[in-house]
């Protein structure tokens, strides 16, 4: 997956490798100012992109009621410019070396990996969608085995640009059409799973649970993995601590009782997982996403 595919030189990618030119750059700044680079973006997001700003304070406004406006709008700006630092900051995992990376690190919850190893258990990594989620297999894969599913980008030169900086951390991924059978095989004591299961993928293999106290629908699919491998599930989330100017990987306690027969109770214990862990640095998950874009018959639409 990763050598290089000489098509990629043609000339209708020459503006994007343009960009990335610039992009390798970045990654050379001091991290200080790429965050002050971030800020100026995410602000300019927060001015410009209408649709993109309008997503996220639907989802603030019903994820956190008890905000007024300004609150509200004061958050969707953070989080824009938390989600341009980490776009900016990216540029790292590309185009420096990983020992760079693991210098500015930090691990929290490795006991309940080592915990589920020592004791001859399967893992599963319930990876949530912070705008840092890609810092989090950097961060594993520097201590354990793991791998993962991805759904490739459209853009050809970002995809292969991508899969080369995935391929460093884990020892293979699976394409998302290739099915759930793959990734449960590959399963072994010492070699993690990662799986993100915190999107909106329709009604199909879905069903709603509370999540921020509105109902959202909830793959059944991280359920019946976990069955499937005999596995334990631990969720798991990237942050960035401003403070220190590292890279924070949580993760979290094994999910309690899960999987059981109750496919709407292994939901709300998933979704109340990664709640834990989203409210260490809140704006800092991934708001952008349309996380209600499928709704209970009776409520009308979010976006």
């Amino acid at each position: 997956m990763t050598t290089f595919p000489r098509q990629l030189l043609a000339p209708q990618h020459w503006l994007t490798w343009a960009g990335v030119g610039v992009f390798a750059g970045i990654a050379w700044l001091p991290w200080q100012a790429r965050r002050w680079l971030g800020r100026h973006l995410g602000n300019w997001i927060y001015r410009h992109n209408r649709k993109r700003r309008a997503v996220v304070l639907s989802n603030l406004r019903l994820c956190f009621p008890a905000l007024n406006d300004f609150q509200r709008e004061q958050m969707a700006q953070s989080h824009l410019q938390e989600y341009a630092n980490a776009m900016l900051d990216y540029s790292l995992l590309f185009f420096r070396a990983r020992s760079h990376v693991y210098q500015r690190t930090r691990i929290s919850g490795r006991e309940h990996v080592d915990q589920a190893i020592a004791a001859g258990q399967n893992v599963i990594l319930m990876l949530g969608h912070s705008v840092w989620l890609e810092f989090a297999p950097v961060a594993i894969g520097q201590y354990y085995r793991a791998y993962g599913s991805y759904k490739p980008f459209r853009n050809p030169v970002i995809n292969w640009l991508i899969a080369r900086s995935r391929l460093q951390d884990v020892e293979f991924v699976v394409a998302r059409e290739e099915g759930m059978m793959k990734l449960v095989k590959a399963l072994e004591p010492g070699r993690l799973m990662f799986f993100l299961p915190d999107e909106d993928h329709g009604s199909k293999h879905s069903v709603f649970a509370p999540f921020f106290g509105v109902p959202k629908a909830t793959l059944t699919t991280p359920a019946r993995l976990t069955k499937l491998g005999k596995a334990v599930a631990l969720p798991i989330m990237a942050f960035f601590n401003p403070a220190q100017g590292a890279y924070e990987i949580v993760i979290g306690s094994p999910l309690p009782d899960f999987p059981g027969k109750d496919e709407a109770q292994n939901a709300r214990i998933l979704n109340t997982g990664l709640q834990t862990l989203i409210a260490e640095y809140p704006e800092q998950y991934m708001w952008v996403l349309k996380l209600f874009r499928t709704r209970p018959a009776d409520e009308p639409p979010v976006y």
